[in-house]
């Protein structure tokens, strides 16, 4: 046995819950995100199931009016901010990017357990507000009806959001400075893995994006608090430049929910069909071209609110053009595939379902970029759709594909690929029963965040729902046997996947400081063959 093997793993350094909870360790703390991420996710998807039960009748049997609404803020605030935002970079980025670049640890160790310390206050006491006050703004907290009309929560709720926004600000500066500065020897940009280059476009989004939102949640407690006219037009505030605050920061933050999805693809691609990525660079490039395009189509959010018309064909023209970075990644992967040995391994089953998802999300994403189309599907449920079909179906179909390709690697068991691949195919179909048939909603003129609807909208609805049941179960599903491989799968080797990249050089879980000595990076990512440590389909079960 070598020296690096021979090392304690994270997991075994310290079983206290105080060493858990003074940690510094990355993939440590990795976990600790993990598991409140989970908890954030119950909790914004039992809201979902709240808003689905509800609309199964076309009265409002369920829930009052109010009560709808703080069910669909409750749910679009935790799943924003609390799961779509951090789920990818802090879980997976916080445990892969300093093993993926041959470091011992992030740049800042005890900045990186603060941000979850200020991530866990924020969650918690969002929770507290939304649940024991209520909002009913929307998660978006568009004025005037958040600077003048709702409950006085709004600035409990904004101050909860204000505070985790630090928590991005000091990850995303983190992950700048380690990839930086911590990079091994002969580890060059052209040879990072393209996870490590979305969570790098990500964390540039982070650091320069948050503070707009942040400066903006402080405007509407001053105007609330002091009466200062900022967004309320009888003080002389301007209503619409909200929205112009608030999107410039809420567009980017799209791909910032979309664009760490983006690089776990690009590895399970990679690892199913055994080839080097098509285009590394142009698929590397186009994480950076997504990430500064992302600046500039806020606009498109506005079209029918009454921004010049000019403007909006600018809007239009850049929706359209941020489409390109995004098909050069879709295409450079179908090209990964042509001819490679395809494993139907779950995080494959996983990564096909994210981009028939993301695919069906673009195109209709290309749809709303035309002006024409916008006026007719605004504010219906055909919005509702696309941004589910991309945020949801996109991202939580990455989530679980990395959860299930690097599961051995964290917590070093194996997991098993029968129930994995169902799980797969489940979450897949179930996602389809529930959104598909809102874009036929919105078509139709189903206006969203509304309970009471024509009895025309039933049929559609029911269809919405019962897809809901069958996602919710999906969910659960992979919960269940994750916990279970802990205590009974088999234990897992190094490279479990047969896949390259440094994370799979060291054991499985990592010793505690990752590498006995920093390695030495001398070709390109992605060389394979690589032959897989032992029989893989024992291994998992």
């Amino acid at each position: 046995m070598s020296e690096a093997t021979a090392e304690v793993s994270y997991l075994e350094h310290g079983h206290s819950l105080k060493s858990w909870l003074l940690t510094t360790d990355h993939k440590r703390i990795a976990i600790l995100y993990f598991l409140s991420i989970t908890l954030f996710f119950f909790v914004g998807g039992a809201a979902a199931a709240l808003i689905r039960i509800d609309l199964l009748t076309p009265e409002a049997d369920l829930m009052s009016n109010e009560g709808y609404n703080r069910a669909f803020t409750l749910h679009g605030v935790i799943m924003v901010w609390f799961f779509l935002i951090p789920s990818i970079p802090n879980t997976f980025g916080n445990f892969l990017v300093p093993l993926m670049i041959g470091a011992r640890d992030l740049a800042f160790p005890r900045l990186n357990l603060l941000s979850w310390y200020i991530y866990m206050v924020g969650g918690l006491f969002t929770i507290a507000v939304l649940v024991l006050g209520g909002v009913d703004t929307g998660w978006t907290f568009y004025t005037p009806l958040s600077s003048m009309f709702a409950n006085g929560n709004v600035i409990l709720a904004a101050t909860a959001i204000f505070v985790v926004g630090f928590s991005s600000i000091l990850t995303g500066l983190n992950f700048i400075v380690t990839v930086h500065r911590l990079r091994c020897p002969g580890m060059t940009w052209g040879r990072l893995p393209l996870f490590v280059w979305s969570i790098y476009a990500t964390s540039l989004i982070l650091v320069l994006a948050t503070p707009v939102l942040s400066i903006t949640l402080v405007l509407i407690a001053a105007e609330r608090l002091f009466g200062i006219g900022v967004f309320n037009p009888a003080l002389g505030g301007d209503p619409l430049l909200y929205q112009h605050l608030f999107w410039f920061y809420s567009h980017p933050a799209v791909y910032i929910m979309i664009l760490p999805a983006l690089g776990v693809i690009s590895e399970l691609v990679a690892t199913a069909a055994r080839k080097p990525v098509f285009g590394y660079r142009f698929v590397a490039g186009s994480s950076i071209a997504i990430a500064i395009l992302g600046f500039l189509v806020w606009g498109h959010h506005m079209f029918v609110a009454g921004q010049s018309m000019y403007a909006s064909a600018v809007f239009s023209f850049l929706s359209l053009a941020v489409a390109v970075p995004s098909g050069i990644k879709v295409y450079n992967w179908t090209a990964t595939l042509y001819k490679g040995h395809i494993a139907l391994d779950p995080p494959f089953l996983f990564a096909m379902s994210f981009i028939g998802l993301f695919v069906v999300g673009g195109m209709t994403g290309l749809i709303l970029a035309m002006l024409a189309v916008d006026v007719h599907v605004h504010d219906t449920y055909f919005v509702v759709a696309h941004f589910h079909y991309i945020m949801v179906g996109g991202t939580v179909s990455a989530y679980f594909g990395a959860l299930h390709y690097w599961w051995p690697k964290m917590m070093g068991r194996m997991l098993p690929l029968v129930w994995g691949r169902l799980s797969a195919i489940f979450i897949f179909l179930g996602f389809n029963l529930t959104f598909f048939p809102q874009f036929i909603l919105g078509y139709l003129g189903m206006p969203r965040r509304y309970h009471v609807y024509p009895a025309e909208f039933q049929t559609l609805h029911v269809l919405s729902s019962a897809g809901a049941s069958v996602l919710g179960l999906a969910y659960l599903l992979p919960f269940t046997y994750l916990l279970y491989s802990l205590r009974h799968g088999g234990k897992a080797p190094p490279n479990p996947w047969g896949a390259t990249g440094l994370e799979w050089t060291v054991p499985s879980p990592p010793p505690q400081h990752n590498f006995h000595e920093l390695p030495t990076v001398d070709g390109p990512p992605y060389q394979y063959p690589v032959e897989v440590d032992g029989e893989r389909e024992a291994a998992h079960g």
